[in-house]
Protein backbone atom coordinates (compact mmCIF):
# COMPACT_ATOMS: atom_id res chain seq x y z
CA UNK A 1 0.00 0.00 0.00
CA UNK A 2 0.87 3.25 -0.85
CA UNK A 3 0.88 6.40 1.99
CA UNK A 4 1.52 9.71 0.83
CA UNK A 5 1.71 12.45 3.70
CA UNK A 6 1.72 16.13 3.00
CA UNK A 7 3.08 18.73 5.75
CA UNK A 8 4.50 22.43 5.82
CA UNK A 9 0.55 24.28 5.71
CA UNK A 10 0.33 26.82 8.20
CA UNK A 11 -1.33 30.11 8.97
CA UNK A 12 0.90 33.11 6.73
CA UNK A 13 0.35 36.78 6.15
CA UNK A 14 -0.67 38.24 2.54
CA UNK A 15 2.00 37.96 0.59
CA UNK A 16 3.64 35.34 2.12
CA UNK A 17 5.74 31.97 1.50
CA UNK A 18 4.89 28.60 2.45
CA UNK A 19 6.60 25.34 0.91
CA UNK A 20 4.69 22.57 1.34
CA UNK A 21 6.35 18.60 0.80
CA UNK A 22 4.82 15.02 0.11
CA UNK A 23 6.29 11.62 1.24
CA UNK A 24 5.75 8.43 -0.09
CA UNK A 25 6.15 5.20 1.58
CA UNK A 26 5.49 1.78 0.33
CA UNK A 27 7.03 2.81 -3.21
CA UNK A 28 8.92 5.11 -5.18
CA UNK A 29 7.59 8.60 -6.32
CA UNK A 30 10.29 7.67 -9.26
CA UNK A 31 8.05 6.30 -11.73
CA UNK A 32 4.47 8.07 -11.45
CA UNK A 33 3.20 11.98 -12.00
CA UNK A 34 2.29 13.52 -8.47
CA UNK A 35 -0.09 16.30 -8.39
CA UNK A 36 -1.16 19.06 -5.85
CA UNK A 37 -4.69 19.93 -5.59
CA UNK A 38 -6.79 22.35 -3.00
CA UNK A 39 -9.98 22.26 -1.62
CA UNK A 40 -11.87 25.81 0.24
CA UNK A 41 -14.87 25.23 2.18
CA UNK A 42 -18.29 25.02 0.19
CA UNK A 43 -16.10 24.56 -3.04
CA UNK A 44 -14.96 21.72 -5.29
CA UNK A 45 -11.50 20.43 -5.35
CA UNK A 46 -9.59 21.74 -7.49
CA UNK A 47 -5.90 21.18 -9.44
CA UNK A 48 -3.11 22.98 -8.73
CA UNK A 49 -0.11 21.58 -10.08
CA UNK A 50 1.53 18.19 -11.53
CA UNK A 51 5.03 17.02 -12.21
CA UNK A 52 5.66 14.01 -14.07
CA UNK A 53 7.93 11.25 -12.90
CA UNK A 54 11.42 12.93 -14.22
CA UNK A 55 10.40 16.14 -12.79
CA UNK A 56 11.30 17.08 -17.02
CA UNK A 57 7.61 18.52 -17.43
CA UNK A 58 5.54 20.78 -15.33
CA UNK A 59 1.63 21.85 -15.32
CA UNK A 60 -0.11 24.63 -13.01
CA UNK A 61 -3.87 25.95 -12.93
CA UNK A 62 -4.07 29.93 -13.87
CA UNK A 63 -4.51 31.18 -10.65
CA UNK A 64 -1.35 29.66 -9.36
CA UNK A 65 0.98 30.36 -12.21
CA UNK A 66 4.09 32.44 -11.35
CA UNK A 67 3.25 31.89 -8.07
CA UNK A 68 3.54 28.75 -7.40
CA UNK A 69 6.39 25.92 -7.89
CA UNK A 70 6.31 22.83 -8.27
CA UNK A 71 9.36 19.94 -8.13
CA UNK A 72 10.52 16.76 -7.01
CA UNK A 73 13.17 14.84 -5.32
CA UNK A 74 13.26 11.00 -6.08
CA UNK A 75 16.00 10.35 -4.17
CA UNK A 76 14.17 11.49 -1.18
CA UNK A 77 10.81 10.10 -2.53
CA UNK A 78 9.15 13.82 -2.08
CA UNK A 79 7.63 16.16 -4.25
CA UNK A 80 7.19 19.81 -2.93
CA UNK A 81 5.11 22.85 -3.86
CA UNK A 82 6.71 25.99 -3.14
CA UNK A 83 4.18 29.01 -2.59
CA UNK A 84 5.10 32.62 -2.89
CA UNK A 85 2.95 35.63 -2.80
CA UNK A 86 0.22 34.36 -1.10
CA UNK A 87 -3.35 35.60 -1.47
CA UNK A 88 -6.51 35.15 0.85
CA UNK A 89 -7.63 32.54 -2.15
CA UNK A 90 -5.47 30.09 -1.68
CA UNK A 91 -7.08 29.47 1.67
CA UNK A 92 -7.76 25.50 0.93
CA UNK A 93 -7.01 22.17 2.35
CA UNK A 94 -3.98 21.12 0.00
CA UNK A 95 -3.21 17.30 -1.08
CA UNK A 96 -0.73 15.58 -3.05
CA UNK A 97 -1.83 12.34 -4.93
CA UNK A 98 0.01 9.81 -7.11
CA UNK A 99 -0.99 8.77 -10.28
CA UNK A 100 0.41 4.81 -10.63
CA UNK A 101 -1.33 4.73 -14.14
CA UNK A 102 0.43 7.63 -16.21
CA UNK A 103 -2.90 9.44 -17.11
CA UNK A 104 -2.45 12.38 -19.52
CA UNK A 105 -5.51 13.82 -17.73
CA UNK A 106 -3.03 15.10 -14.80
CA UNK A 107 -5.71 18.15 -13.82
CA UNK A 108 -8.52 15.28 -12.80
CA UNK A 109 -9.01 14.44 -9.49
CA UNK A 110 -10.31 11.17 -11.07
CA UNK A 111 -6.83 10.16 -12.95
CA UNK A 112 -5.14 9.68 -9.32
CA UNK A 113 -4.91 6.60 -7.38
CA UNK A 114 -3.37 7.57 -4.19
CA UNK A 115 -4.08 10.57 -2.12
CA UNK A 116 -2.86 12.61 0.99
CA UNK A 117 -4.70 13.31 4.16
CA UNK A 118 -4.49 16.61 3.26
CA UNK A 119 -2.59 19.49 5.33
CA UNK A 120 -4.49 23.04 6.02
CA UNK A 121 -2.97 26.71 4.36
CA UNK A 122 -4.26 29.42 5.69
CA UNK A 123 -3.58 32.88 4.60
CA UNK A 124 -4.84 35.90 6.46
CA UNK A 125 -4.82 39.77 6.40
Amino acid sequence: QVQLVESGGGLVQVGGSLRLSCAASGRTFSRYGVGWFRQAPGKEREFVAAISWSGEETFYADSVKGRFTISRDNAKNSVYLQMNSLKPEDTAVYYCAEDIRGSYYYWMTDEYDYWGQGTQVTVSS
